[in-house]
């Protein structure tokens, strides 16, 4: 089981769970041509290793283990696995 990241990092992608990833699964990072383009960060749920850094980071709560997703944003683990299907 992944993290997901959810919706309240939408116009806030905050890199401080970037920061603390220890196996880089948090995309896109500022220096990637991508980063403008998308409203919210996401979780390579391949890489994540579910460590738990970045839910303690997130300023906004926006990290979530897939089963403690509230059900009102459960569309955000297809939307985190679309991001890197698309890669």
């Amino acid at each position: 089981m992944a993290y997901v990241i959810a919706e309240p990092c939408i116009g806030t992608k905050d890199n401080s769970c970037v920061e603390v990833c220890p196996v880089d699964c948090i995309h896109p990072t500022p220096d990637e041509p991508d980063y403008d383009k998308v409203e919210q960060l996401y979780i390579d749920p391949e890489e994540c290793i579910d460590c738990d850094a970045c839910v303690e980071a997130c300023p906004v709560d926006a990290c979530f283990a897939e089963d403690q997703l509230p059900d009102e944003w459960g569309r955000f683990v297809q939307i985190n696995l679309e991001y890197f299907a698309s890669k």
